[in-house]
């Protein structure tokens, strides 16, 4: 790209995509609290299933509305209500496989870490691709639920930063970008990287390299 392109890009993605997934969704990552960092797992778990991305936000938005907003809440629900919430918004495919990942994985939360992810951010020490493997070992949640986590948590979590999943960089060679998460950090400050990476995200999703491109 000519000298001021590059920048002009960056621009536009964040004027037209400028949200991260988490606070679409009003989970505050800022907090660093165990609450929202188990809502963003959540995500992360719904993600994983073969559904668009909206279907993951709109049934993630309906267990924080029906008040499971915590492992422990999660744990003391029933299979056949997470069936339900997840049947009305959008699994209905994977609704039944959907509610019983979950069930594992608040079960696996609360007796490794007490339902509380910052213990998992401690056991993982900096190490990016420990981090990676401690969240594979949710049932459900595969290379992809745990780039989506990583990719958003960084926010609070800055020793993980700077993070791009390979969602992230797929878009960011389309539309002529650096394509490592480093080279990406130096065109924004270190607190408006995750919403780059998010903005990239967005606009793979919604495939408007070409548009973002003709504007430049």
């Amino acid at each position: 790209m000519k000298p001021g392109q590059t920048e002009r890009v960056v621009a536009l993605l964040l004027d037209k995509h400028g949200t991260t997934f988490s606070v679409e969704l009003g989970i505050d990552l800022k907090k660093g609290t165990p609450s929202p960092l188990f809502q963003l797992l959540c995500l992360a778990l719904l993600s994983s299933a073969r559904l668009s991305a909206g279907n993951a936000m709109q049934a993630c938005k309906a267990l924080g509305k029906a008040g499971w907003k915590t492992s422990r809440k999660m744990a003391a629900t029933r299979w056949e209500q997470r069936v339900e919430i997840l049947n009305k918004n959008g699994y209905a495919r994977y609704d039944e496989k959907t509610a019983s990942q979950l069930g594992d994985m608040v079960q696996l939360l609360e007796t490794r870490y007490a339902g509380d992810l910052r213990k998992l951010r401690t056991e993982a020490d900096g190490d990016i691709d420990k981090a990676r493997r401690l969240l594979k070992e949710f049932k459900g949640i595969g290379n992809v639920g745990a780039e989506i986590f990583l990719r958003e948590v960084q926010v609070s979590w800055d020793e993980f930063r700077p993070f791009a999943d390979d969602v992230a960089l797929k878009a960011a060679r389309k539309l002529g970008l650096d394509q490592d998460a480093a080279s990406l950090a130096k065109h924004v400050t270190a607190e408006q990287f995750p919403v780059l990476i998010a903005a990239l995200v967005r606009s793979h999703l919604a495939k408007d390299h070409e548009q973002i491109l003709a504007q430049v």
